[in-house]
């Protein structure tokens, strides 16, 4: 394939091309012999770059085509904990034709006393709006849901019915309602926009809602208002319509602390998490693409060294040293264009497979095309290795000896290319850096990357510095294979460096990835007894809260009890400005998108500590103060006596900041970002939230069998045990670790190449060394056990160095990245280990057995 795409780059005479590049042409017509390492490591981090770019632009073109259907509309105004009042409705009615939806948890039993927490999605008869409905059987949606002898139909997640017993026609509780299972949800357009639940859906009636006596004042429940604008003579209504009309309602009632979106922007957060998730799986991609930027250079080398006598040739011809690397160079990055086009082709694949073999699983709509962006990043960034890496072995060919021709000589491989060589790498590995920076979304992980890409490096190059000394302290040390690998080892273009480059870097990211992981899995699993609460309470009434935990004392006696007033509020104002206009740091932004959870309290919460000002004294009766989280203020640019505005449940609150506090949220304590004094939500609704925190060593059953009696006495309460909670959040993690995976599975490839590369960059030297030493009288066996000492320190030197590289970085991200403590699983450490010490003896042994296969007399009279 390669040979003729090279024969296809004949050009006629008549364009004269420069010479350089017409002699390049002509040497590729036989094809890529020896650069196939470099065409398929640039192919493979090519591939993942402009894969996952790609993926991430098919997924926002699936949205933005399906953006009406995923909302439920052209634009969706959501509140909380309440409904929107007269005025408001007037507003949100005269936008267009209008659905209301109302969603909040809840506690399903069934006859039986199994309980089981849904997420209840309450429909009006226009539900949808935009999109279809599937339910199997297939029903229309008002019939479905429709009462018969007061008990409500509902269609429910296919996961809810084994979980409780039952059946399609069976009848469960929830609240003070009777729902009849009528039909199962096959299809729900707007799921997406709905959130991640903790539990299976359950689609029923405002009527059939209004019968559980669930959604009453202080209820923790979401009511969302789609719209469908008029259309445009047949056309739906523009982009820019749906934006004015969404303006128009901001506008009106700025009052009113609800949030509005668009069909083109269905789901900011989600579209926040893809970019970042993106951009960290390009980081990856580039990763794999520099590891395999050590293939290149290997490549490069071995290139350089092959053709050192024709390099010579030319030399003796007149050409000059600049000429022989503009030669060579030409020749390598035309090769690596072609590897380049192979990694953008195969990228560009990546989401018409996806497409096609997991699109009806995908819980968003993915577009597949061919997108120009992705892959001229990708090109950017492989064309840009390729350069930066072959540069300086190639820049060697400029002082080759003329002399070659007629001898072979090594003397001179490891001289020191011409200082423009090595400032021409420099800048091209500078551009590189740069590149990456300015094409990342978030400059800071970007700069980290690079930062921890070039720490990687330099460490590597330590590394190979100190085997090579310590094979030269070690002089003549033990039995004859082991003295003439040392030997190998610390001679002058020895394996060393390469080879801990080749591998090192590709083991060190993937170490780290694993630990990383692993670390966020013994997290999520690490409930503590007596320390980590075992449920959480929500909707516990406010006026009731003696009683309920009256309640759960008589049945959990040596349980910890713990509870808490709790509103929802979205901020609005920080320190005078609107929040829109707030430019929040990483470690806050996240707490002005959407509505947050809020307390107030005469004391601070058990698990923080003030840390900055002062907290309000228990008898406090004057104007609002409120205590905030450390880190949220500080990214939010607050400080001690800043004011904070905070709209709940339809009413701006304006508190000034008394104190700061410091939080342990590991804990799943009840802790909130913002705490306020006791009397600044005075004579507003609420419930109460609670915890249960149960001594060591509980046994499952007992929570079991509060979880049951608590369904049964206090319909209104919704209990969410811990466990599922981390088990759903388990499940996120499993699919985003899936995603790394593959990503960092284009590294462990790379990698493999790379160290190929290095080895058979030496293929001619092994050759003659093998052909000496049995010419010397050396036998196979002692020869290929020599090989086995070299490559297994070297194999050695490289899986510790990543190794330990590897859970550095892991350990960085964990404490100061992600706030978890480092309790690195070493077992995968030791198995990527030794996995690169048997690929580093697999491809050191075949080398020199292929060496070893040679005649001796050819060999020789090259030298």
């Amino acid at each position: 394939m390669f040979a003729s795409l090279a024969q296809a780059l004949r050009l006629p005479s008549a364009l004269r091309l420069p010479l350089a590049l017409r002699l390049a042409l002509r040497e590729l017509r036989g094809g890529f012999s020896g650069l196939y390492v470099l065409v398929f490591c640039l192919a493979l981090g090519v591939a993942a770059i402009v894969g996952v770019g790609a993926l991430s632009l098919s997924l926002r073109d699936g949205l933005a085509r399906e953006g009406a259907a995923i909302l439920g509309g052209d634009l969706a105004v959501e509140l909380v904990q309440r409904a929107p009042n007269g005025a408001e409705r007037a507003l949100i009615e005269g936008a267009g034709r209008v659905s209301e939806i109302v969603m909040m948890r809840a506690m399903a039993r069934a006859a039986s006393g199994e309980a089981a927490m849904v997420e209840i999605k309450a429909v009006d008869s226009a539900y949808p709006l935009a999109g279809a409905l599937a339910l199997d059987p297939p029903e229309p949606p008002q019939a479905a849901l429709a009462a018969q002898g007061g008990v409500f139909g509902v269609a429910v997640d296919p996961a809810l019915p084994p979980r409780l017993g039952l059946r399609l026609g069976d009848v469960m509780r929830i609240g003070e309602g009777r729902y009849r299972l009528e039909a199962l949800v096959t299809r729900e357009p707007d799921e997406l926009a709905s959130g991640i639940g903790f539990g299976p859906r359950v689609l029923m009636s405002m009527e059939g809602l209004e019968a559980s006596g669930l959604a009453r004042p202080g209820a923790l429940f979401r009511h969302v208002a789609r719209v469908a604008l008029p259309q445009d003579g047949r056309a739906p209504a523009s982009d820019a319509a749906v934006r004015a009309a969404a303006q128009r309602l901001r506008a009106a009632a700025p009052e009113a602390g609800w949030e509005i979106r668009t069909r083109d922007n269905v789901s900011p957060q989600f579209s926040r998490n893809l970019d970042r998730f993106s951009q960290f799986l390009t980081l990856i991609g580039l990763a794999a693409l520099i590891v395999g930027g050590v293939g290149v250079a290997n490549a490069a080398e071995a290139y350089a060294l092959r053709k050192r006598r024709a390099v010579a040739a030319l030399k003796t011809l007149g050409a000059g040293g600049s000429f022989v690397f503009s030669l060579m160079l030409t020749e390598v990055m035309l090769v690596a264009l072609a590897g380049v086009a192979l990694g953008a082709a195969l990228g560009s694949a990546f989401p018409f497979v996806a497409a096609g073999l997991f699109g009806a699983l995908l819980p968003f709509p993915l577009a597949p095309a061919v997108h120009p962006a992705a892959i001229a990043e990708g090109a950017l960034y492989g064309l840009l290795t390729a350069f930066a890496f072959s540069v300086r072995p190639l820049g060697r060919a400029h002082d080759a000896p003329a002399q070659a021709v007629f001898r072979e000589s090594v003397e001179d491989e490891e001289a020191r290319p011409r200082l423009r060589y090595r400032l021409l790498a420099l800048g091209a590995a500078a551009l590189l850096a740069g590149s990456a920076l300015a094409l990342s979304d978030d400059r800071r992980i970007a700069l980290v990357f690079v930062g921890a890409i070039l720490a990687a490096y330099g460490l590597m190059r330590l590394a190979a510095a100190f085997v090579t000394a310590g094979a030269r302290r070690a002089g003549r040390l033990g039995p004859a294979p082991l003295r003439l690998a040392l030997a190998s080892v610390r001679r002058p273009g020895a394996l060393a460096p390469a080879l801990l480059l080749s591998l090192g870097l590709g083991l060190a990211l993937i170490v780290a990835l694993a630990l990383v992981d692993a670390g966020v899995r013994a997290d999520l699993a690490s409930g503590r007894g007596g320390k980590t609460p075992s449920f959480f309470f929500l909707d516990v009434p406010g006026g009731e809260a003696e009683a309920f935990a009256a309640f759960v004392k008589a049945r959990a006696p040596q349980a910890e009890l713990a509870l808490a007033p709790m509103l929802r509020g979205r901020i609005t104002r920080l320190a005078g400005r609107p929040a829109e206009a707030a430019k929040p740091g990483d470690s806050a932004a996240w707490a002005l998108q959407g509505d947050r959870g809020l307390t107030f309290a005469d004391a601070p919460p058990p698990g923080s500590t003030v840390v900055k000002g002062e907290w309000w004294p228990k008898d406090y009766a004057g104007p609002p103060l409120v205590s905030l989280e450390d880190r949220v203020a500080e990214g939010l640019g607050l400080d001690v006596g800043d004011e904070i505005s905070v709209n709940v449940l339809g009413r701006t609150l304006t508190a000034r900041v008394a104190s700061l506090r410091k939080v342990q949220w590991r804990g799943m304590g009840l802790n909130f970002v913002l705490v306020f004094s006791p009397g600044a939500f005075a004579g507003a609704p609420y419930n109460m939230v609670a915890t249960l925190t149960p001594p060591a060593g509980a046994s499952p059953e007992t929570e079991t069998a509060l979880s049951r009696a608590l369904a049964a006495a206090w319909p209104s309460v919704t209990s969410v045990r811990v466990k599922e909670a981390l088990d759903a959040a388990g499940l996120v993690v499993d699919k985003l670790a899936a995603a790394v995976r593959a990503a960092s599975a284009f590294s462990a490839a790379t990698a493999i190449l790379a160290l190929a590369g290095a080895i058979g960059a030496r293929q001619s030297a092994r050759a003659r060394e093998a052909a000496i030493l049995k010419t010397l009288g050396a036998t196979r066996g002692r020869i290929l056990a020599a090989a086995a000492w070299e490559f297994g320190l070297l194999g050695a030197a490289a899986a510790l160095a990543g190794a330990l590289i590897g859970a550095g970085a892991a350990f960085a991200v964990a404490r100061w990245a992600m706030d978890l403590d480092f309790s690195p699983d070493w077992r995968i450490a030791l198995a990527a280990a030794f996995a690169a010490l048997a690929a580093v003896l697999a491809l050191g042994l075949a080398a020199s057995l292929r060496a070893l296969s040679l005649p001796p007399a050819p060999v020789l009279r090259e030298l």
